[in-house]
């Protein structure tokens, strides 16, 4: 990957624009309404990451400076990180919605669904009260980290390029 930054960024984000728009009248009815909805969502998660950063933010400030709390106090650190991750999680999903408004990937991309489920469930271990948890929840949580772990390597496309001995 180049370096984003730069005369070359600034322009390729117009190309991908007038791509879109000259390629438009080529497209199938169900190809326009697939980037019409992925261009909706696009807004829609892009409000969804501006309330979790001013949320977030909101919260870094009540919570350290203004309470004065230690950021290494367990409840502090699970509060802070759990909205770090659920603004991750959202970049990622938009990011996936992305390909599809630039017909780049079809709607589905199975690997990058899987990362945004392991994303989702590292939240989940983050914000957890592991000393009240219930062990089958802990349990289960788990497991589906480990499967969805297994079947993220498995698609991984290098798997594919190595030899089998």
């Amino acid at each position: 990957m180049g370096n984003d930054t730069g005369p070359a960024a600034v322009r390729e984000l117009p190309r991908d624009w007038t791509t879109m728009r000259r390629d438009w009248s080529l497209l199938t009815l169900y190809q326009r309404f697939e980037t019409a909805v992925a261009l909706v969502l696009t807004v829609v998660i892009g409000a969804v990451i501006v309330a979790a950063l001013y949320r977030l933010c909101a919260e870094v400030l009540d919570t350290l400076i203004l309470r004065s709390r230690n950021p290494l106090d367990h409840e502090v650190f699970q509060g802070v990180f759990g909205e770090i991750m659920t603004l991750l999680i959202a970049l990622e999903f938009n990011h996936t919605v992305q390909y599809v408004v630039r017909r780049e990937r079809g709607i589905i991309h199975t690997r990058i669904v899987l990362l945004i489920a392991l994303l989702a469930i590292a939240r989940k271990v983050i914000v957890m009260d592991l000393q009240t948890a219930e062990p089958a929840s802990t349990a289960s949580l788990a497991g589906l980290a480990l499967a969805l772990g297994v079947a993220y390597r498995l698609l991984d496309p290098r798997r594919r390029q190595l030899p089998v001995s």
